[in-house]
């Protein structure tokens, strides 16, 4: 697996969704690959971090706007 097939999984990884046929080439490659380990530890921080956020009501339009555009462009991947 290349840096590129392997950062396209990361999103999958983190949610718990990896395919297991994909898992073994996944932890493979980032246990070889100084570069997708440190971004895929920096990406477990973020996701960490931003679940300790407080979770409030929508308090303007454009969060809401910016939200539903996250959520579009998160199902295209």
């Amino acid at each position: 697996m290349n840096c590129y097939e392997t950062i396209d999984l990361m999103g999958d990884a983190l949610e718990g969704r990896l395919a297991q046929e994909s898992r073994t080439g996944f932890d493979g490659h980032l246990e070889e690959c100084d570069s997708c380990r440190t971004y895929f530890d920096q990406l477990q921080v973020t996701v960490r971090a931003l679940a300790h956020l407080p979770r409030t009501g929508a308090t303007s339009v454009r969060r809401s706007e910016l939200i539903a555009a996250f959520h579009r462009e998160r199902g295209r991947h």
